[in-house]
């Protein structure tokens, strides 16, 4: 007794002094962040700050067709202060970037729309059919898969139980909601495309009315980083071998397809994830910390790998998919004045900046592989037109891509 009362007195004064010594930390002032991607093969996603999976899925037939590697970025300014007036900010740009001198961070006008008299999103659609899952590496799936949701047999806004496998931290940038000011770029005001042989190297500023001036210096390790170049062969077992090259500065690799069979209204997914994972949250910007947990954790394969086979029962079961691939890359982290590094010493940022970098590619499953034959095969959006010309006609009844959406909307009621 005696000894267990001391123990508890020890713990209590070890929890007093480690209280006293943690350091007091304020929120920044203003959060930059530069979100980098480099896009190979087909259209794939938007550059949002966190991406959710129907932002993914509208984005897929955005953009040019013409397959090559399209660098892009998303700047991103959060501030805590008003403005002095109407919000002004602009990005100052190094040499190197071939962009001009300045980039303007606009504040969107957002526009409140009126709710669904049912608390639905806006054209909301209950998918049909049901989700089939399948995921790892191999010639043949693994026992327990496919792993069926029956849409019919879900409650109206319901998730459905085992879709995710896998936490993910994905860390929330600066948005309009979480933000007193907010400006971004690229905007209706500039939207100027990246040019191929743009540097991310050299001085960058951020300078507005309602944020501190903001200066930091990004070196050769912070470039865009080197394309993907997916390339597909089929098995004599039915599989189809994916494989990369190894991209610099990779982190790890996540590979995801999604399709569905001519007369079916099933949507087949699956994932080069050891374990069960639908993988919305992994084809965004990770930090390299969570990337090494999860290749820990075998959901995201290791920056050593160059292939991974998909599976012949999903191949037979799509054989009309689309196929998503990520490397992910290397996190700047800068802040105003420097975190001290005596406890004592109370920390108030005046800005923090976070740079984040990742290489996607995105192609048909198939024998030719980045580019494919995908341009026949799919429309364009919902919020686009009709079928490319000369393709309707070797279009499958039932869109892969479309398909999906109508899914991933009833999923997460976006």
């Amino acid at each position: 007794m005696r000894f267990a009362m001391i123990a508890a007195v020890f713990s209590i004064c070890v929890s007093a002094a480690y209280a006293q010594q943690q350091q007091k930390v304020s929120p920044p002032i203003a959060t930059y962040w530069m979100s980098v991607d480099t896009a190979s093969g087909l259209p794939m996603g938007g550059m949002g700050g966190s991406m959710s999976a129907m932002d993914i899925g509208r984005m897929m037939l955005g953009g040019g067709m013409d397959g090559g590697p399209n660098r892009s970025m998303r700047l991103e300014l959060g501030s805590q202060r008003n403005a002095e007036g109407a919000p002004s900010a602009a990005h100052q740009n190094p040499a190197a970037l071939k962009m001009g001198a300045t980039l303007p961070l606009e504040t969107p006008q957002q526009q409140r729309r009126e709710p669904r008299e049912d608390g639905m999103p806006e054209n909301f659609e209950k998918p049909r059919g049901r989700l089939l899952l399948f995921w790892g590496c191999g010639e043949q799936a693994g026992s327990g898969q496919p792993y069926v949701i029956d849409f019919a047999r879900i409650a109206d806004g319901q998730m459905p139980q085992g879709l995710f496998g896998r936490r993910v931290n994905v860390p929330r940038g600066p948005a309009p909601g979480r933000n007193r000011t907010y400006g971004d770029w690229p905007n209706a005001r500039d939207s100027t495309r990246v040019p191929g042989d743009a540097s991310l190297q050299g001085e960058h500023a951020v300078k507005g009315n309602y944020s501190p001036e903001i200066r930091f210096s990004l070196s050769e390790k912070y470039e865009f980083m080197e394309p993907v170049n997916l390339a597909m062969r089929k098995s004599g077992g039915g599989g189809v071998n994916l494989s990369w090259n190894r991209v610099a500065n990779a982190h790890g690799y996540f590979a995801t397809a999604m399709g569905s069979k001519e007369g079916s209204e099933d949507v087949v997914f699956w994932s080069s994830s050891n374990t069960r994972e639908f993988g919305d949250l992994l084809l965004n910007w990770l930090p390299p910390s969570e990337v090494a947990r999860l290749v820990r954790e075998k959901t995201v394969l290791p920056e050593s790998t160059t292939e991974c086979m998909v599976p012949a029962q999903f191949a037979a079961a799509a054989p009309s998919a689309f196929v998503r691939f990520i490397a992910y890359g290397e996190e700047a982290n800068f802040a105003h004045p420097p975190r001290p590094q005596d406890p004592k010493i109370a920390w108030n940022p005046d800005w923090a900046v976070k740079v984040r970098l990742k290489s996607t590619a995105a192609a048909m499953l198939g024998e030719d592989g980045i580019g494919g034959d995908a341009p026949r095969a799919r429309g364009r959006s919902s919020e686009g037109a009709s079928a490319q010309e000369g393709g309707a006609q070797n279009a499958p009844a039932v869109d892969p891509v479309q398909e999906g959406l109508k899914a991933l909307k009833g999923l997460f009621g976006r």
